[in-house]
Parts: structure tokens; sequence; C-alpha cells
């Protein structure tokens, strides 16, 4: 039987944890590094991406002892290229796959706290059985008095208790990252920013009444386009800690992603996921940051069905206006809008020069670069990683904006749907599209 016990709690316990794992992880590096003037080039490079692997391993292990909200600061820190390498982010993603739900009894009393009664006494039915379970919390399915279908989530018991001593016991695993970074990896990591921005998500996410505020803005900022779906809340019987909203039918996002698939909602799904995004971005200036297949569901229709709204970025109008710049200066093959438009948004420092972003943009935004259907498999991934990160290197790009770091983490999402998707189309046809919308919007 799958394990059910609490979340661990304590701020001793789990910094003794957190301590070991970041001197585990510490220490593990220091003795690769004494080994390395012993091996060939190729051995040292197979120990370095060996040490990377278990390293992972190791963080990856912790966060399911832990659970909670350490767990969702490693989904978080799993987006993260320029911290590990591809293969150790791997590992680490794999927190994003489902844990063991909480008994039933302690999910009955967290509504009864917060709702004021059981769920026998809210519902006309309540699956005792969660239907999914991440580092949070739970989401059971079950029938209001009138008859509706719906999904009510419900966080863990004493997950709000931990965040203090996650997020400083965070400061501890960072620190390490940050090393990491600047001995191994050759960049320069602003760990600052990157747990400031830690810091405000998770804290949005933990709070049921933003997330049934997002859903609502969603709810508008999609209420024009019926291919996409958004659940509706049910606001008296969602708190703080609990959110009831109407259940969406339809399959996983993952389900419809093999090969056996018929491609041709293959396609209408790799587009679709493609312009939300844009839009989203350029055209909304709001961003569903949280892009990986369990937050997403293809009804019958077809329609996009959008779940999970703990965790979103809002960008001020200057910065949309920025990305949409960039995004012009895509289009149309411009350096200069493109360099204006980075150095706008703090991708650059003033007086930098932009000819080496520009070719970073240049590479990362392939597929819009060219017209014609584009195979995601010709994507080198790993291999445009590499060039990218030797060109910041060697030209000091440093610089990594707050806003960036969801942005990425939500792209890096994207970029994953679509290379499972494996559908070749135009992507650069649907981009264009999104950047003349947001500047009709705009003007």
């Amino acid at each position: 039987m799958a394990s059910r016990n609490p979340i661990t709690q304590g701020r001793a316990r789990r910094a003794i944890k957190m301590g070991g794992l970041a001197s585990q992880v510490g220490t593990s590096y220091l003795w690769t590094s004494i080994r390395r003037p012993f091996l060939s080039r190729s051995e040292q490079e197979r120990e370095l991406l060996e040490t990377h692997i278990r390293n992972a391993e190791r963080i990856l292990e912790s966060s399911k002892n832990l659970r909670g909200a350490f767990m969702k600061l490693i989904q978080m820190l799993s987006m993260r290229q320029d911290l590990l390498p591809g293969e150790a982010l791997d590992v680490l993603r794999a927190t994003q796959s489902s844990v063991p739900p909480m008994s039933y009894s302690m999910i009955a009393e967290q509504i009864r706290r917060e709702i004021g009664k059981r769920p026998e006494h809210l519902f006309r039915s309540f699956d005792q059985t969660a239907f999914a379970a991440a580092s949070l919390g739970q989401v059971h399915r079950a029938k209001l008095k009138d008859g509706r279908d719906v999904a009510v989530k419900v966080q863990y018991p004493g997950v709000e208790a931990t965040v203090e001593e996650d997020l400083k016991n965070m400061k501890l695993l960072l620190r390490t990252l940050q090393a990491i970074g600047r001995d191994v990896m050759r960049q320069k990591v602003d760990t600052a920013a990157i747990y400031t921005e830690l810091d405000e998500r998770l804290r949005e996410e933990l709070d049921y009444v933003n997330e049934a505020r997002n859903m609502a803005e969603f709810g508008r900022l999609f209420a024009d386009d019926p291919e996409v779906e958004i659940p509706t809340v049910i606001g008296e019987l969602s708190s703080r800690r609990v959110l009831t909203m109407t259940f969406i039918d339809g399959y996983p996002l993952a389900d419809v992603m093999g090969p056996e698939v018929d491609l041709e909602l293959r396609t209408w799904v790799a587009n679709k996921c493609h312009a939300i995004v844009w839009r989203q971005i350029m055209e909304f200036g709001v961003l569903h940051t949280d892009f990986h297949p369990g937050n997403y569901l293809v009804s019958y229709h077809p329609r996009l069905g959008i779940l999970d709204f703990g965790s979103i970025r809002r960008f001020r109008d200057s910065e949309r206006k920025a990305y949409t710049m960039v995004a012009r200066g895509i289009i149309d093959n411009d350096a200069h809008a493109i360099g204006a438009g980075m150095q706008k948004l703090g991708w650059l420092e003033r007086g930098q020069d932009p000819a080496p972003m520009v070719k970073i943009v240049r590479i990362l935004f392939q597929p819009m670069m060219v017209d014609r259907d584009f195979d995601p498999a010709d994507y080198d991934t790993v291999g445009n990683a590499t060039k990218v990160g030797e060109i910041a290197f060697e030209h000091k790009l440093y610089k990594s904006p707050a806003h960036g770091v969801f942005l990425l983490r939500a792209l890096i999402g994207l970029e994953g749907i679509i290379r499972h998707l494996g559908v070749k189309t135009n992507y650069r046809r649907i981009f264009k599209r999104c950047v003349e919308h947001a500047e009709a919007a705009q003007s």
C-alpha cells in the first residue's frame, strides 16, 4: 500500500535533512574535482555527468521524503537548464508525476475545518479516492446537490506550516547549485532572483482564493475561444485550502502524445498549445507557467482544458510590449528589434553589445525563423542549449530578470510537449498570427 504519512514537520528535522542533502551534493562535486587530474578527458566528462545524475537522484529522493513545499520547489527548479544538464533535469522532472495520496480521513477533516462540514454533508456524493495527487494537495471527484459534476482540490494539512522552513532550507541547496553553475556548468547563476521568484510563486500556489481569482480571470480572457475550456469556481464550497470547480471531462494531454494517436488530433493539439502560450505572453500579459501535460486535458470536441491556476505570472505592460517587440523582430529577422526588446526586458546590460543575445534568440526560436513545416525532431535541444551556454559565457550574458524565470519554465514545458507530440507543422505561421493579434490589441 502507498505511504500515507503526514508531511514531515519540525524545522530542526527538516533542516537536518536539507543540510545533509546540501553536504552530500557539495562533497560529491569536491570528490569529482579531486579525481579530475587523474582521468582522461572522456573519463572526466563521463564522471561529471554521472555525478550530476546521482545528485539529481539525491534531491529527488529528499523531495519524496519531505513532500509538500520542498517537493514543489524542486519541481520549479527542474525547469532551470542553467543549474544542471538535461539528463539530470530529466531525473528531477520525475517529481511532476503523481505522488501517493493522503488518507480520506485527513482530507475530510481538512474540508470540515475549511468549509464547516464534512464532505458527505456538503455534496450529493464524494469519491473518497483521489484521482490526482501532487506535491501540495490532491483532487477528488464529487457531485453537487444540484447534480453537477465537480473536482474538489484539497491542500494537504500542514503544508503551509513548512513553507518558511523549506524556503530557508532551500537557500542551502541553492548555494550548492550556484557553485555547480559557476565551477561545473560555467554559468553565473543569480540565486537571489531565483529564490525570490520561487518564494512568490510558492506562496501564490498555497492560496486557493488566489487560484480561484486566476481561474475566473482566465475564463474571461479565453471567453472568445470556443476551443479552450476553463473550469468554473464553486465559491460557496471553496476557501483558502479547498477549491471546488466544475469538472472537465477529457483525456490527459499525455494520452494524445503517442504516434499511435490520430495525426490530425495531434496536429490540432500542437497548434493549439503553441498558440495559447504566445497569446498569454503577448496579448494578455498573464501566463500559466505550469506548462506540463498533467495540467491539460483534451476533450472530445476537441477542446483544450486548462487546469491548476496556482502558478500564474503577470507581466507589466512594458514587459508585454517588449516581448512583442522581440517576437516581431523574430518574424522580420530584425536584429535591432530583437536586441532593443531584450535590453528593455533586462536580459542585457545598458550599452552591452546585443549581437550575441540576438544570436541566442535565433538559436532558441529556430522553428519560428523558417516559413515551412518544422519537425520538432530536427530541433537539437541539448546541442542548442550548449551553444547558448557557450555564447552566454563568452560574452558574459549573465542577466536573468525575475520575470524570465517562469517564462522560461513555460517555454521549456511547451517545447517538451511539442517534441512529444512529434507533429510537423508551420509553427512560424501560428507565432506570426499571435504577434499580429497582440500588436492589434496594443494599438
